[in-house]
């Protein structure tokens, strides 16, 4: 049974033995169990950032690939399973003219041994089942962690990650980079100046037709790790794509929670068909999860978020993105649009100069003082390099993330917390409150920039000389 029901029914039983006074202390202990709050919390400057990059497949070498490109970083170690990987990795920095990182092939616990190294940060780009252990074996040994999304895969799990940051006060952010995708960001910065007027509505999704490369080449070769955590569970598996940035724009964890959700899985047929096309007998009668997962949850403010997961079926890829509010809404895709009352346009989407018009005056300070050099860099069109960016500029000088365990831990809940809704025929679940309560005071996320001068980049391409930013 998971830890979010043991800790809630703990609390109701005690209440039942003891009355409603012993109610109100546990209440009381849990919050008074953790004196330090990571929401805004700033660590201790770091003149150059010593990185450990963790899991070299195809998201960690991207990562290096942007990493190396920061030049108050140096990356000075790599680990993976496979050694041809890290070789290849440590080719990118030999061929740009810089220090060699240290090798780690040996095994799927090599993490520990880098942490001995004296590091600063983790960057954790393995297979989910790694995420947890690996940050919190970092924060344990006075390590910041980054780690690829989800940041766990149950509740338990997330508790240990946000306890952890508390009690060692080192930063633990999960890599949702959609939060810096140009759109969203933007997004985020029309609701921050009240383009939409109250938001009272939000989706996301993270629909991406994924089953050739889950089928794998053949039945020895069946997609891995990926594949695995689709089978023999139902529900949204990967939720914070679509989550991270339409909690960021109803402040969740900052003046606002979510209370609890529901979920529903449809039938599985689409991956099933896929491989029955493919004569893929092995890939038959799997238990593979149904093919879309709709999720409901509901904040304490009484916004509803509509988040969906469908990695199966032959349509689109979409994270949908949008945002409503009693004053208009914005909406990513299939199309990028906007509908505002401010526009007299209640009823029909803006035209393209009014579009352009409204998102030339609300462009995210970040996208333009950082949006040119990030696009040259890439990763998902700029947002990539963009988070890394930003991850190391606050590192560096000593400020706040704009992702904290909290969010890590609330975002990443929706995985545990729909498969035991859908387990319970979509009955309500609560999403726990990580951060104790604190959440009532926590300060909303700015809008944030950057100042170039403050962490400088390497031209890689000559490694030598500054992009212009």
């Amino acid at each position: 049974m998971s830890t979010f029901i043991n800790r809630r029914e703990f609390v109701k039983l005690s209440a039942f033995a003891s009355g409603s006074q012993l109610l109100n202390s546990c209440s009381t202990q849990a919050t008074s169990m953790s004196p330090h709050n990571m929401c805004d919390f700033a660590a201790p400057k770091i003149e150059k950032v010593r990185v450990a990059v963790v899991g070299l497949g195809n998201r960690g070498y991207g990562a290096v690939q942007r990493l190396m490109k920061i030049a108050d970083l140096e990356i000075v170690a790599f680990s993976d399973l496979e050694e041809a990987k890290v070789k290849k990795a440590n080719t990118l920095l030999r061929n740009a003219g810089l220090k060699e990182a240290k090798e780690f092939f040996s095994g799927p616990e090599d993490y520990k041994s880098i942490c001995d190294m004296g590091i600063d940060l983790m960057y954790c780009v393995t297979s989910w089942d790694y995420h947890t252990p690996i940050s919190v074996y970092a924060m344990e040994s006075g390590v910041h962690a980054a780690t690829e999304v989800p940041a766990g895969k149950t509740i338990d799990e997330m508790w240990e990650l946000v306890e952890t940051s508390e009690k060692t006060q080192k930063h633990c952010m999960m890599l949702e980079n959609c939060c810096y995708d140009f759109f969203e960001l933007t997004s985020l910065n029309m609701v921050r100046q009240g383009v939409f007027g109250e938001l009272t509505h939000a989706e996301g999704a993270y629909i991406h037709c994924l089953s050739e490369s889950m089928m794998g080449s053949s039945s020895e070769n069946s997609g891995g790790w990926r594949t695995k955590e689709n089978v023999g569970i139902h529900g949204n598996l990967y939720p914070t794509h679509g989550l991270g940035p339409v909690a960021q724009c109803l402040d969740i964890n900052r003046g606002n929670r979510f209370e609890y959700l529901v979920s529903m899985s449809s039938q599985e047929a689409a991956f099933s068909s896929f491989a029955r096309k493919k004569g893929r007998k092995d890939m038959l009668n799997i238990n593979f999860r149904g093919d879309m997962n709709t999720s409901v949850l509901k904040t304490v403010k009484g916004q509803t978020v509509m988040i969906q997961h469908d990695v199966s079926s032959p349509r689109p890829y979409s994270r949908i993105h949008m945002l409503q509010g009693n004053r208009g809404m914005v909406r990513k895709y299939p199309r990028e649009e906007y509908a505002l009352l401010d526009y007299h346009k209640a009823h029909e989407f803006l035209d393209k100069e009014e579009k352009k018009e409204l998102e030339a005056k609300y462009r995210h300070p970040l996208i333009k003082t950082l949006g040119d050099v990030a696009k040259k860099v890439g990763g998902h069109g700029g947002m990539d390099f963009m988070m890394d960016y930003r991850l190391i500029y606050c590192l560096k000088n000593g400020l706040p993330l704009d992702q904290n365990v909290y969010d890590a831990a609330t975002w990443t809940s929706l995985y545990p917390l729909s498969i035991e809704s859908v387990k319970r025929r979509s009955t309500s679940v609560d999403v726990p409150d990580f951060t104790r309560g604190k959440w009532k005071n926590n300060k909303q996320l700015p809008i944030v920039d950057v100042n170039p001068k403050k962490l400088k980049l390497y031209n890689t391409d000559t490694a030598s000389g500054q992009l212009s930013v």
